[in-house]
């Protein structure tokens, strides 16, 4: 494994980090595809999660050094906390989560996120979950609405990080929407997050416009998700001919990582030979011409061409 520094903090990430998903027969995530709503519910556990397949998948990890481990819904919370006792890690490690039923569109503008009580309670759940003394990197995922609902809405977030630090409660805080370049600039320009935490992948691309150039400048650290488009990029492989899924797979990684700014990106898988491939690809970060002739393969698509447009359409958002 490699590491990077997060940003101007003292730390160091591995560039692989996992996530916390498992997956149906189908191959889509669990929890979310099963009942939505209660996978946002907090306090709700779905069955089955954390069993021996996902300990197949944190040992290897552990094996190629990774000390990042990305959970959502409260399900991996949860099955992260007991796996970790069943499996102790060798070295230290740091966990990133967010606080359930705060973020994104769960919760209208975002209110409960601004509530210092409210925030501070919900740690306290989720470290109990993680059977952990403190969340690394905790992820404050709100939305443009909750910036326009109350003016000292980013204010209120900023006391929050900073009380939730003095009291050792979290580590590192994590700016992330779903409300585009806007609100990443604004979560940015505030001073108060560690890192962003951001879909990145060369479809989804918006970020390299201004939200890098920011990162930089701040000296942030900046941890990817979704280098395969949830998927869709396979299905944009299907239609381009493209057989070889694994080395479609290296050449999004690289591409990924051929913006410095980029610290880690976080990779969900069950397979630990998937797991195996997305590592070996930091032993040489340089896209070949062969990599880069299926990413241009990929481009042509209509597939391609109709998620990239969604995709910058909600980036790029008033």
């Amino acid at each position: 494994m490699k590491y990077k520094k997060l940003g101007k903090a003292d730390v160091e990430i591995s560039m692989i980090s996992l996530g916390g998903h498992e997956y149906l027969p189908d191959k889509r995530s669990r929890g979310f595809n099963e009942d939505f709503q209660k996978a946002i519910t907090p306090g709700y556990i779905f069955e089955g999660f954390g069993q021996e397949n996902r300990k197949r998948v944190l040992k290897a990890a552990y094996d190629h050094g990774i000390n990042l481990f990305d959970v959502t819904m409260d399900s991996e919370k949860e099955a992260l906390g007991r796996n970790l006792q069943e499996l102790p890690p060798p070295y230290p490690i740091y966990v990133q989560t967010r606080p359930e039923g705060f973020v994104y569109t769960y919760d209208e503008n975002n209110v409960k996120m601004g509530k210092y009580d409210l925030l501070k309670a919900e740690v306290h759940r989720i470290l109990k979950l993680l059977r952990r003394e403190q969340i690394e990197f905790f992820n404050f995922a709100f939305m443009k609405s909750a910036l326009d609902h109350d003016p000292e809405y980013m204010a209120k977030i900023c006391y929050n990080i900073r009380q939730l630090k003095k009291e050792g409660l979290i580590l590192y805080a994590c700016a992330d929407t779903f409300s585009g370049e806007g609100t990443y600039l604004k979560q940015i320009e505030s001073g108060c997050f560690d890192t962003i935490y951001i879909n990145f992948n060369f479809a989804d691309d918006g970020a390299t416009r201004k939200v890098l150039p920011a990162v930089r400048k701040a000296q942030m650290g900046m941890i990817a998700r979704e280098a395969f488009m949830k998927a869709n990029l396979f299905k944009m492989a299907k239609e381009a001919g493209i057989e070889d899924s694994s080395a479609l797979a290296r050449a999004a990684l690289k591409w990924c990582f051929s913006f410095p700014e980029v610290t880690s990106i976080v990779y969900g898988t069950g397979n630990v030979d998937h797991l195996a491939n997305a590592v070996r690809v930091i032993d040489e970060l340089k896209i070949t011409e062969e990599e880069q002739m299926l990413i241009e393969k990929i481009k042509q698509t209509s597939l391609f061409k109709q998620y990239q447009e969604e995709k910058h359409k909600s980036f790029f958002q008033p």
